[in-house]
């Protein structure tokens, strides 16, 4: 098992690039099954749920190929419409081929998803539209197995709360129904768009990606098509953080300052210097102290959930109190105990937590609880005194491309290790 060993106290400097966004590749590929001809996705991360899902796609029996950030996808013949536990066990996207499957081939029988510990991400709102679409939902041992015999036909879904993968999902498997699907209070992130995006150069009739009310017009086939997957708005988010934390100056290439606009604004509000370096750039650069800005996750275009635990390490080196207060997900907030391990002054009240500031870190044994909590640590001990040792970094590459790679080009002193 691999680890990292993080030497504290360097400052940032330099230019990074983003790589292509996997929560957006993930559904991409997801849409790959439902067509007969290939499909080219480019700025594929090379990341661990990225290859979970490409296995996947060839147990189903498309054909797939790699090259660098290119993937190809070919589909023609599939084999299987089932996702075993043993191979989605770490990745909770793997519901997304359950639309897809079930809209191509009548059926499909999916492991109950697995991936981070960070609270209840229940897929009974995806299984709600899918019956609402005519499917026959059964859930045992550990599966979901669904059957459309006769297709499926479109309908009006309301979500209950908004799901950013239940709106993919659906978005998915509209495209191919019989009729008009019209999804309410769906997702507005990025990635559903992207997905949108895709879908339509695929033949797909969508209107109003982006938006909470989404109409798809179904069709009886999709054709093949080439696609370049969006930035990765958390990578963004998380290297902005980092040239906060280490007073750096540090250049955020190909990415997209639209996609991250609620974390500009708090770390403005906080004292970082960020400024937009042409259509596809950010630039931090920070003087003097930070200050203390209470932040609240919430659905896109709010604060991300997923910079939540990032944003928490930025905050232990700000003057006052913070509170960080966390309305997706119950369980998000694992990697403060360990944040408070390596000097942080944090208290936990269920879903909100007080960060006081500025402490002055030291460099301790830590374990990487989830894949967002990773990068908080990673944050943490770019600046704390000594040595950090970070243990389960499998977590972060699940959705970071070769960070420590990227972290060293601008100065950081980390290196991968293995276990003893």
């Amino acid at each position: 098992m691999d680890r990292y060993l993080v030497q504290g106290g360097v400052r940032l400097e330099g230019e990074i690039e983003v790589s292509g966004a996997k929560n957006s590749a993930l559904p991409a590929l997801a849409a790959c099954l439902l067509t007969a001809e290939p499909v080219l996705l480019n700025r594929v991360p090379r990341v661990r749920d990225v290859q979970t899902m490409l296995g996947l796609l060839a147990r189903c029996g498309a054909s797939v190929s790699q090259e660098g950030g290119c993937v190809r996808v070919a589909a023609s013949d599939l084999t299987s419409t089932e996702a075993p536990y043993d191979l989605v066990k770490t990745m909770r996207a793997s519901s997304l081929v359950l639309g897809p499957l079930v809209a191509r081939c009548g059926r499909a029988r999916v492991s109950l998803p697995g991936g981070c510990a960070i609270g209840a991400r229940p897929i009974n709102l995806h299984l709600a539209g899918l019956e609402r679409l005519g499917a026959r939902i059964r859930q045992e041992h550990g599966y979901i197995e669904a059957e459309a015999p006769n297709g499926l036909q479109g309908a009006t879904i309301h979500f209950d709360r908004i799901t950013v993968t239940g709106t993919e999902d659906l978005l998915m498997a509209a495209s191919m129904a019989s009729g008009e699907t019209v999804l309410e209070n769906a997702a507005r992130e990025p990635e559903v768009t992207d997905l949108a995006a895709l879908l339509g150069k695929m033949g797909a009739r969508v209107e109003g990606a982006g938006t909470s009310t989404v109409r798809i017009q179904g069709v009886s086939r999709l054709r093949g098509a080439e696609h370049t997957i969006i930035p990765d708005r958390i990578e963004t988010g998380t290297f902005l953080v980092a040239a906060a934390i280490t007073g750096g100056d540090l250049l955020v290439k190909r990415c997209d300052p639209g996609h991250v606009s609620a974390l500009v604004a708090k770390l403005t509000q906080a004292g970082a210097g960020v400024s937009e370096a042409g259509p596809d750039g950010l630039r931090v650069r920070t003087a003097g102290r930070l200050s203390s800005a209470d932040v609240t996750t919430e659905e896109y275009p709010g604060f991300a959930t997923d910079l939540q635990a990032q944003y928490m390490a930025l905050m232990t080196q700000a003057e006052g109190v913070a509170l960080i207060t966390e309305t997706i997900f119950e369980n998000r907030f694992m990697h403060a105990l360990e944040l408070v391990r390596m000097g942080a002054d944090i208290r936990i009240e269920g879903r909100r937590a007080a960060v006081a500031g500025p402490r002055k870190l030291g460099g301790a044994a830590v374990i990487a609880s989830d894949l967002r909590a990773s990068a908080s640590l990673v944050l943490a001990a770019l600046v704390a005194g000594g040595e950090t040792v970070i243990d389960r970094v499998y977590h972060i590459d699940r959705g970071y491309e070769e960070i420590e790679k990227k972290l060293r080009a601008v100065g950081a002193k980390i290196r991968r290790v293995k276990a003893a």
